[in-house]
């Protein structure tokens, strides 16, 4: 029997989402799309969840779509449209999963496999890491979110020419694009770098990031007063929680805090 497509595991509070097809560089097919689906509604709905790491195996992370599915000419271009429509059903939920998500990228993050990456609120890579949107090269237009997502990262200019391009991006000038958020010697030092910074949210308010990362995600397209509207509904929230009131007394109390980014190790 073999092994399934996507691998989730929980612990400690850290959510471990593997990409696992090692022999085809965990190329996205069929099963992969459904396995990333339902690992992260699992992550979205597992309270003792407070971030996320998304990975790959086999010293891969996503090499993008499987060609094999592409030599099928018998798929219609409705089936195909179809198709997408459902990658487009899931994938905001791992953009917008209110939970620190980290990307560990080793090797290959291309086409597909880069949006994955750039669905994350930040990406660790080994020095190998590679970065492509490799569809200009086979006649494609970027899919799986990434118009929406590379320009907001890396400014228009640039995002035409990574698109119109298809050249691959390497580790350090990902870091250099504000691609990349920090870069280790290799695959070993990979899943505890990945690993170390989802542990420094254990005792930050999940409900908090989750609630500013949502507003984040919608800056650009909300206009100042509606985001304004919304921030106080958040900020509403966030006052009302235990975690909220536990600081302000243990503030008032002039006892250290439980998130204070600055001290931890």
């Amino acid at each position: 029997m073999s092994e399934p497509a996507v691998l989730a595991t929980v612990e400690d509070g850290i959510g471990t989402i593997t990409m696992n097809r090692p022999g085809a560089r965990n190329a996205l097919n069929q099963d992969m799309r459904a396995g990333l689906d339902e690992a992260v509604r699992q992550m979205r709905d597992d309270a003792g969840v407070h971030a996320v790491i998304l990975t790959g195996a086999g010293g891969a992370f996503c090499s993008g779509g499987d060609i094999s599915a592409m030599l099928d000419a018998s798929r219609t271009g409705l089936a195909f449209r179809n198709g997408m429509r459902q990658l487009h059903q899931w994938f905001p939920e791992l953009v917008n999963l209110e939970k620190p998500v980290i990307a560990a990228v080793d090797g290959p993050a291309f086409g597909a496999g880069m949006s994955l990456a750039l669905a994350a609120d930040f990406i660790v890579a080994t020095r190998s890491a590679r970065f492509s949107a490799v569809f200009g090269r086979i006649g494609l237009v970027p899919d799986l979110g990434m118009l929406h997502l590379l320009p907001r990262m890396v400014g228009l200019q640039k995002a035409k020419e990574l698109v119109f391009s298809a050249r691959t991006v390497a580790a350090e000038e990902a870091r250099q694009l504000g691609l990349v958020y920090g870069i280790v010697a290799d695959g070993n030092e990979l899943r505890a770098a990945a690993l170390q910074l989802a542990q420094r949210f254990g005792d930050a308010s999940t409900a908090a990031i989750g609630m500013a990362k949502n507003l984040l995600n919608q800056s650009f397209e909300t206009d100042a007063r509606t985001l304004a509207e919304l921030e106080a509904y958040a900020q509403s929230l966030a006052r009302s929680s235990a975690y909220h009131q536990d600081a302000v007394q243990r503030f008032a109390g002039k006892q250290p805090l439980r998130f204070d980014w600055d001290r931890a190790p």
